[in-house]
């Protein structure tokens, strides 16, 4: 996995954003993703979409690899780790519990829109469930947005992307995006089949778009 790094500091926390549409959080030595959306391939294959579930794997995979990288003391994930019920079938878990036993991470999840219904089911699964917004330092980490005064919140939930346009080509790209008004950093999605939705460039905004495995930073 070839990795970027966009080494910033915000309301005097150290972090590294990920070209993996990851965080890292240097003195808090913890990894933040956000919107992993396990099951997603088999909740449409229960509406009888035909899916392929190969993206779980794939998505695993690179939380893996991440992990194997940083040797974080916790991995924070902030909402929706799993998209339904319909996703919490045999071979989807058998993938969540291989990839505990490869990493040996302590694992919390800020319980998002998709996963809240599943608590019950997700507290078997060596998993720290937080059903609010928990502080790290002197970062509010939630699932929706959670301006607080004082700290920086970072969240998940809305996957913002940026649109880019240009003769030849108009495309969507994943960003991190950065309300400086309200102190707050918005996590892209991290599964490999989400949505994305398009935010606005202004002046109190900085996206840092993920290109590949580059991360090219833009003003409002």
């Amino acid at each position: 996995m070839g990795s970027e790094m966009e080494a910033i500091e915000l309301s005097g926390v150290k972090l590294k954003l990920l070209s993996e549409k990851a965080i890292y959080l240097n003195d808090a030595n913890s990894l933040l993703v956000s919107d992993v959306h396990l099951g997603k391939s088999e909740t449409f294959q229960a509406a009888g979409i035909p899916v392929s579930n190969q993206v779980n794997q794939a998505t695993l995979q690179r939380l893996q690899t991440l992990c194997q990288m940083f040797h974080p003391q916790r991995l924070f994930i902030l909402g929706d780790l799993f998209h339904s019920k319909f996703a919490l079938v045999d071979e989807v878990l058998d993938g969540w519990f291989q990839f505990l036993t490869a990493t040996q991470v302590d694992v919390t999840l800020i319980l998002g829109n998709h996963d809240r219904a599943l608590v019950s089911t997700l507290n078997q699964l060596s998993i720290e469930c937080i059903t609010t917004s928990i502080q790290v330092e002197n970062v509010v980490l939630s699932h929706e947005p959670s301006p607080q005064p004082g700290c920086l919140n970072i969240c998940g939930h809305v996957h913002p992307c940026i649109r880019m346009k240009s003769k030849l080509d108009n495309l969507r790209l994943p960003c991190f995006y950065l309300d400086h008004a309200q102190n707050m950093l918005i996590l892209p999605s991290f599964g490999e089949f989400t949505g994305s939705h398009e935010m606005p460039l202004t002046r109190h905004s900085t996206a840092y778009i993920v290109v590949s495995d580059r991360i090219i930073a833009i003003n409002g």
